[in-house]
């Protein structure tokens, strides 16, 4: 009886989990020194993810991205990620400090983060698992869950389509 409850308080945590996470994975065609650059260095966010992007790759350094190819850095489309936490070529975590003026969850995008786990393969590939986390259970909380598994899961193509061989 102790294991069968055990068991059921186990799946019970695992879905509350699921509730308050998104998680995307892929192996990306390159070396995680390649991929770790272009994730964490201006000129590496410009080559794939935007036009517009810089890093300060530092403990409370910013990432800032504009998407836009007729947009700048500091405009209303500006997205500013703080970095919490860095280990080179293994793994990076950000939070939102400013969403886009036009970003639909502003109001709750400031209680979730991002954790870029990046891990080498035996055939010298990268496995990049990309888990975004403190998604609460409301409703606008739970949409914005889903807004950020399909722009993961995006992100994450677009950055296999520039390293495509």
């Amino acid at each position: 009886m102790k294991s069968q409850i055990a068991a059921l308080l186990l799946c019970l945590l695992n879905v509350s989990r699921a509730a308050d996470t998104v998680v995307s994975e892929s192996v990306i065609d390159a070396p995680v020194a390649k991929v770790w650059a272009a994730w964490t260095t201006s000129d590496g966010l410009q080559s794939w993810l935007a036009p517009h992007a810089d890093i300060d790759l530092r403990l409370d350094g910013l990432m800032r991205t504009n998407y836009a190819a007729e947009g700048q850095l500091g405009d209303p489309g500006t997205i500013t990620n703080r970095i919490l936490a860095f280990e080179p070529g293994r793994l990076l975590v950000i939070r939102v400090a400013q969403a886009p003026e036009k970003f639909p969850f502003r109001a709750v995008v400031g209680e979730m983060w991002t954790v870029l786990y990046l891990s080498p393969t035996p055939e010298g590939k990268t496995h990049l698992r990309v888990v975004g986390l403190g998604f609460g259970p409301g409703d606008e909380a739970q949409k914005m869950r889903a807004f950020f598994q399909q722009g993961n899961d995006y992100t994450l193509a677009q950055l296999q389509k520039h390293f495509a061989p």
